[in-house]
């Protein structure tokens, strides 16, 4: 782990940061940065409705081509999607001996859509954490923890430059773990699609359908499978499974302690075994890349069938009533 005292800036003195990308990521890492006082320019697709954004933040906006040519350190906040497109049509003829592709995903290097050139440094600096709350924490005075990673070393100091960046952003005020752009990729993917993202809206979805489909108001079981959930899980966060345990009745712990292996069985974890070989062998980054050249069409039909779900139905009425969405 690494912190703000274990941080040399200096190694960033005189160079330039190019962001490529203005969204929740860009924008919260981009803003931190030149906050910290390190020579920050966004790269932008000329028009884009995050341009005058960018602007009127107070911060030099360009054209990819043009802001990846400039600076020295091209950092590639992107959709995971476009980042090989755009770095073959906009970026890699502007790569000098020396530069810096930095990343805050590995995906597109691990798999190897995005080939950089042997003369330049490849470093990944990646906040554990939405761009809402890097942004947030770091105005606070604090930060959120955060990942760094060398995958190509030219110029020798590739590790220090992505630490000096992390400290701009403000990741080394909570700690940076240092990993690989392997280890990374592949553990987040797995985090999104068997706990964070998928198993978790399975289980609320499930837990809902089935107290409905038993005859209980729709309303009730919302607030029973999905609103308290928050609650349970900032809990965790701040406390482990035994602070949340000593946090919630004797009868919830008892049930919960005594039941949930029913339901998160050792089949369960076969399939998430399952699902992380399909990571590993590169299966899925392949029928993701698939879908993306055919337009999306599993994901839109999967999106669709998502926001019509009876949970999203009442969980949108719940929410306006309970002031926490407009």
């Amino acid at each position: 782990m690494y912190y703000d005292k274990d941080v040399d800036t200096d190694v960033l003195k005189d160079k330039k940061i190019a962001v490529i990308g203005y969204g929740s990521q860009g924008m919260a890492q981009a803003r931190n940065m030149a906050d910290s006082g390190l020579t920050v320019i966004v790269g932008l697709r000329e028009g884009g409705k995050s341009w005058q954004r960018a602007k009127n933040d107070g911060l030099t906006v360009l054209s990819v081509e043009e802001a990846s040519k400039e600076a020295d350190i091209i950092h590639i906040l992107i959709p995971d999607e476009i980042q090989a497109q755009v770095y073959e049509q906009s970026i890699k003829d502007g790569l000098e001996e020396g530069n810096t592709i930095s990343f805050s995903h590995g995906y597109n290097i691990h798999f190897g859509y995005i080939k950089p050139p042997e003369n330049v440094n490849i470093s990944m600096i990646a906040p554990k954490g939405p761009g809402a709350m890097v942004r947030q924490t770091y105005e606070e005075g604090f930060g959120i923890p955060g990942l760094v990673a060398v995958e190509q070393d030219y110029t020798g100091n590739t590790l220090d430059v992505a630490l000096a960046m992390g400290k701009g952003v403000g990741l080394t005020r909570a700690g940076v773990l240092e990993t690989t752009f392997k280890e990374e990729t592949e553990t987040d993917l797995f985090g999104e699609q068997a706990v964070l993202c998928g198993g978790a809206t399975e289980l609320i979805k499930n837990g809902f359908e089935t107290l409905v489909e038993a005859g209980y108001q729709p309303e009730l079981a919302y607030f029973e499978t999905c609103h308290e959930l928050k609650l349970i899980v900032d809990l965790i966060y701040k406390n482990g499974f035994a602070g949340m345990w000593d946090n919630v009745s004797n009868t919830a712990e008892f049930g919960g302690l005594s039941r949930r292996e029913r339901l998160i069985t050792p089949d369960t974890k076969k399939e998430m075994k399952k699902i992380l070989e399909e990571i590993q062998k590169g299966k899925f980054a392949k029928e993701w890349a698939l879908e993306n050249q055919a337009g999306q069409p599993q994901l839109k039909r999967l999106r669709a069938i998502e926001g019509d779900l009876l949970i999203e139905k009442v969980g949108a009425k719940l929410r306006k009533l309970c002031g926490l969405q407009k």
